[in-house]
């Protein structure tokens, strides 16, 4: 079987690239060469797990000292929105995120069709939400496929029938899904026309307002699992439509440390994303109000860990500016997150409970399925107190019904086990 290179551009944020990562490895282990292409912010992050890297500017290139000083301010001016419900969040978070990924397709088209030329890859895969036209103009001019990945919640591929992307709507509160899309309909008007005049430039047609984006006629990887997809009105063809049932990279085994105290408790793993730890203050709150609970926590800080001082860290609590996710999840025995795509499935695939306190994005989508399908709990990520974060800990580690759902789903998954299936498809894709 010829070798084949196969290119992974995810979106530069550490959810899609991870997931990316854990498709990339098993395609190694059917023979293939996986490359990244990569924004310079997430540079280093895929060669170490061993894989070449192809820098893509997607935005004015700038010292990286100035570049963590452009995210921490970012996240610093939104996290009041971040309390905000997600139809609340269109007109500032939303918005701005929008603005900002329209401008990462406008400077890629710079140098990646430069990069693709110098690399040649024999099958493109694209994990983002929006068009790159260089990577549509390349599989065309030189006869290969491109796949588009979506490492978000599966409502990225829109159906009447289910909530809009990050709309945080019940499945079935149709009077949610109207009030949502209108109002993101009214506000991405303008970012909208900015992106169709930049499409129309680079020989493309528009697409209708709202939509950045389309699926790729070849082939579209989902990664939610069947016991938590929705029901669509519109089945989505297999040939062109695989869903993984999640996809969860392999990562260097990690051993639980010893405690101050509480060490034959229960294990939290609290984590809320590399954006959501710029909120210390709320992490903070978490690590005071499970001191005084009859558990043990491991508390991802993110960049963030020297605002901590290790005086005020509780004698149960551990932390670390970061933890191999997988492993980490795979001895917890309830997980405190924020919604990311790469965690609600971890914690599916290995069975572990989950409370979800989402801030922005898919967050909101994901925290809705969880309670609503009996994987886990959904509260507000600030208006607790801690008797109620109390009552949901115990909730998690202690529902038999809800045990017995996961037990059941963490089956059906590893028996399927994501990223191996996902290196089939794209093998068939490009080997004979």
């Amino acid at each position: 079987m010829p070798a084949r290179t196969i290119a992974f551009f995810p979106e530069a944020a550490f959810g899609p690239a991870l997931n990316s990562v854990g498709i990339a490895q098993a395609c190694e282990r059917l023979g293939h060469t996986a490359v990244f292409l990569t924004d310079p912010g997430m540079s280093g992050v895929y060669q170490g797990y061993g894989f070449s890297e192809h820098v893509v500017n997607m935005s004015e290139p700038m010292p990286a000292e100035e570049m963590a000083k452009y995210w921490s301010d970012f996240i610093n001016g939104h996290i009041p929105n971040f309390d905000l419900l997600p139809l609340e969040q269109i007109d500032n978070y939303v918005k701005e995120c929008w603005e900002a990924i329209v401008e990462t397709a406008i400077w890629a088209e710079k140098n990646l069709p430069q990069v693709l030329d110098e690399v040649r890859p024999d099958l493109v895969c694209v994990d983002n939400v929006i068009l790159f036209p260089a990577i549509k103009r390349y599989a065309r001019d030189h006869g290969k496929s491109w796949v588009r990945i979506i490492s978000c919640s599966e409502n990225e591929i829109p159906d009447p029938d289910i909530p809009p992307h990050l709309s945080g709507c019940g499945e079935s509160d149709q009077d949610c899904f109207r009030k949502y899309e209108q109002c993101f309909l009214d506000m991405i008007g303008p970012i909208h026309e900015r992106f169709n005049q930049f499409l129309a430039a680079t020989g493309e047609d528009p697409y209708p307002i709202g939509q950045f984006f389309e699926a790729s006629p070849y082939m579209n990887l989902l990664l939610y699992p069947e016991p938590v997809k929705f029901k669509r009105r519109q089945r989505l063809d297999p040939d062109q439509f695989q869903y993984l049932e999640g996809c969860v990279r392999e990562e260097a085994s990690y051993e639980i440390p010893v405690f101050g105290s509480n060490n034959n408790r229960p294990l939290l793993y609290v984590s809320f994303g590399s954006l959501g730890s710029g909120d210390t203050k709320l992490l903070q709150r978490l690590m005071m109000a499970v001191a005084n609970l009859p558990v043990r926590a491991l508390f991802n800080l993110g960049d963030y860990e020297d605002q901590y001082a290790a005086t005020e860290i509780p004698s149960n609590v551990h932390v670390a500016a970061w933890y191999p996710q997988p492993s980490v999840i795979a001895q917890a025995d309830a997980v405190i997150h924020h919604g990311g795509n790469n965690s609600f499935n971890e914690c599916l695939y290995f069975g572990k409970p989950a409370l979800i306190m989402p801030y922005v994005w898919d967050g909101h989508d994901n925290a809705q399925r969880v309670a609503e399908t009996g994987h886990g709990l959904h509260l507000h990520r600030n208006l607790w107190s801690v008797d109620e974060l109390a009552r949901c800990i115990d909730h998690l580690l202690n529902d038999d019904a809800m045990k017995s759902k996961l037990a059941a789903t963490s089956a059906h998954m590893q028996a399927r086990h994501g990223p191996s299936r996902a290196a089939e498809i794209l093998d068939k894709m490009i080997v004979p």
